[in-house]
Order: structure tokens, then C-alpha cells, then sequence
């Protein structure tokens, strides 16, 4: 069945065409260049994997409850629409949230993609194009299995929401060559870890956990990259220079909270916009959601050197400000542990499994002998 059959919005043209700016740089220094990042582009070598093995598809899923949602986390809970909405209903309710979630995810990792081999092109520095092809490959894997996971367990898609195409197309039109990697390695991979993370941290379903904690041990690696090359490269800039930063920065952020309502999906259900706007925003769990998905990019933004005073208002205003000070390399740290013990569990749990198969098949042999 074509992608475009599973829609539940029509997504306007086939191909979203993203004039191309800047220039392609060519380096003929083939020195080793920064040990800390030609450790990480090992580390991207090392890390590559497969998702259509390490990865169980044949764990079955709900489509009507694909990551055992809670009714409290729905926007809907505990108005007049909830009342009135049948069991069924809540259930293709949650189908549609959990499509508009993964869709983002997967538009998003298209849009990573793109950006990862954008700076493969415009990076000056030949240790910083090794491993921005790293991550190509990775966000390639990522939008695979993304793909899978809606078109053979959900089966349905949603559009790109508005903001989030927004903020690519600034990225990507920028002839800046770190646009790139502050719109999609700080902003969009920043809040896409955040997002990846609450999810895979509260759900019961074993497929969206291996698939969200696989795709997060990859996509700390990228948050690393994007925080080493910059925090050098803007130590370099004007005062101006940083203030351009900034302000893109603060763009970003609001266009990214504004995008977390999943507005979408209520007008859907047959709910005027402005009503499903409100609904979302007097909705707790949203409002603790949108604190927590700054938890990975305002520390970030600190830790590069974007600081200034009306970013820090912005947060404020946000009130994310607080975030500046966590451990970013503590999360960072857990993203690959949960990864790894969650590897462990699965073949451990194999492994029994096929010990017991072999005793059984042993027991019955000698038993009809």
C-alpha cells in the first residue's frame, strides 16, 4: 500500500523542494585533526547496526494502544468530548496520537538526514565531514525504521506539523555552515531525545522501548558532535555574530514548543482549531511535556556559549531557565547504558530460551528411546 493511502491528512506535494544555499568546501588537509572527534567518528563506526535485526518485529502491537497511553495524558481527559467518546473511540483516539508522534519523529530524521549530509558538504574541517557521514547513515537507519514501525504496526501517517517544517527550511536555506548543525543537531535533536526519552521511560510496550532506546544510543553521539564542534567554532565569533545565533535560537524554541500541541489530531476528531488549541494548552501533562523536552537543548545552548541576555529571558519567559544547569553528560551517559542493558536482557533472554529447547529436545529423545 503507497505511504500516501495511510495518511490521515493529505500531505500536500509529493516532494518538498528546499532551494539549496552555500558553498560545498573542500578539504585537502588530511591530518588526523581533533582526537575528541575523530574518537567519536570511531565510536559512529563501531556503533553502526541493522535495525531489521537487532530490532524484534515480531513483537506484536496494539494499533489502538501502541505505547500504553494513560487517559490522564490525553489532552481530551476530563472535558466534554471525553464524556462522550466510546471505548473505541478512545482507542482510535490514542492510534491518531501515537501516528502524529512517530510521524514527527520520522519527518524529523528525514530532515536529519538531509542536514547530516549538508554538512558533510559545507563543513570546512575533515575530521567533522568523517563523521557527519557517520550520522547519514544513522539517520537513514532511524527514518527506516521509523517508516516500519507506522506503516506495519499503527498504519497511519501524519504530515510534517507546520513549525517543525518551518525550522528546517531556515536551517537548511542558511548559507551559514553551522545552521546545520545548530537547527538540527542542537534544536531538533535536542528536543527529539527529550521527546524519545519520556517515551521510552514510561511506556510497557517492549517494540517502541527497543526502538527508542536503539535510535537515542545513536542520537547522543550527534548531540556530542554538534556540542564540540560549536562550542569551538563560536569561541571564534563577534559579539554580533552571537547575537544572530541566538535570535535563531529563540525562534527555534518557540516554534518548537508551539509544535508539541498534536492540534492535528483533535481537529480530526472533529474539534475547531482555536477550541483544540485551548484544550492543549490547559492540558497538565502537556505543560510538563513541553518543560521537560527543553531538558537536552537548554543546557546545550549554555554549554556552546549561547548565553546572552535575551536568551536567557526567553527562557525564562519559557520557564526552561532552570534547565541550563543539568548534566548533560550524565543523560547522555544513560542513553547508551539503557541501550546496551536493554541488548543484554533480550539475548540473555534468548539465550535461556534456547538452552531450555535444547534440554527439552534432549529429554525427549531419551524418553523415546
Amino acid at each position: 500500500m503507497s505511504t500516501h493511502d495511510l495518511y490521515a491528512q493529505a500531505p500536500g506535494e509529493p516532494v518538498w523542494q528546499v532551494p539549496a544555499t552555500g558553498a560545498a568546501r573542500f578539504n585537502w588537509d588530511y591530518d588526523d585533526g581533533r582526537d575528541r572527534l575523530l574518537a567519536l567518528y570511531q565510536k559512529g563506526k563501531d556503533k553502526q547496526w541493522d535495525g531489521a535485526t537487532r530490532i524484534d518485529w515480531d513483537l506484536e502491537v496494539d494499533p489502538y494502544d501502541p505505547l500504553g497511553t494513560p487517559d490522564e495524558a490525553m489532552s481530551l481527559y476530563g472535558t466534554r468530548h471525553w464524556a462522550k467518546l466510546t471505548e473505541k473511540d478512545k482507542g482510535e483516539l490514542r492510534r491518531h496520537y501515537s501516528s502524529w508522534q512517530f510521524s514527527q519523529f520520522l519527518h524529523g530524521e528525514q530532515g536529519a538526514m538531509i542536514c547530516a549530509a549538508r554538512i558533510v558538504e559545507s563543513v570546512p574541517d575533515m575530521d567533522a565531514k568523517f563523521y557527519s557521514a557517520t550520522q547519514t547513515m544513522d539517520e537513514a537507519r532511524h527514518a527506516e525504521i521509523y517508516s516500519r514501525f507506522l506503516h506495519e504496526k499503527i498504519g497511519m501517517l501524519y504530515p510534517i506539523n507546520d513549525n517543525l517544517q518551518s525550522l528546517l527550511g531556515d536551517t537548511l536555506r542558511d548559507s551559514r555552515w553551522d545552521m546545520p548543525y545548530l537547527g538540527m543537531q542542537v534544536l531538533i535533536e535536542g528536543l527529539a531525545l527529550a521527546a524519545f526519552g519520556m517515551i521510552r521511560d514510561t511506556t510497557d510496550k517492549p517494540l517502541p522501548k527497543q526502538i527508542l532506546a536503539y535510535v537515542m544510543q545513536d542520537e547522543a553521539r550527534h548531540v556530542a558532535f554538534g556540542r564540540m564542534a560549536l562550542r569551538d567554532y563560536y569561541r571564534q565569533l563577534t559579539d554580533a555574530e552571537l547575537r544572530e545565533r541566538e535570535e535563531f535560537v529563540i525562534e527555534g524554541c518557540y516554534l518548537m514548543r508551539d509544535r508539541l500541541r498534536g492540534v492535528e489530531v483533535l481537529e480530526n476528531f472533529g474539534i475547531p482549531k482555536k477550541e483544540a488549541e485551548a484544550l492543549s494548552e490547559q492540558s497538565d501533562f502537556l505543560r510538563l511535556f513541553r518543560k521537560l523536552l527543553f531538558s537536552r537543548i537548554v543546557p546545550c545552548v549554555k554549554d556552546i556559549g549561547l548565553w546572552g541576555e535575551r536568551l536567557q529571558k526567553a527562557y525564562l519567559d519559557m520557564g526552561v531557565f532552570d534547565l541550563g544547569d543539568s548534566n548533560l553528560d550524565l543523560l547522555m551517559t544513560q542513553d547508551e547504558e539503557i541501550a546496551e542493558a536493554l541488548d543484554r536482557e533480550r539475548f540473555a533472554a534468548e539465550e535461556r530460551e534456547r538452552v531450555e529447547e535444547v534440554a527439552t529436545a534432549i529429554a525427549e529423545g531419551g524418553a523415546s528411546a
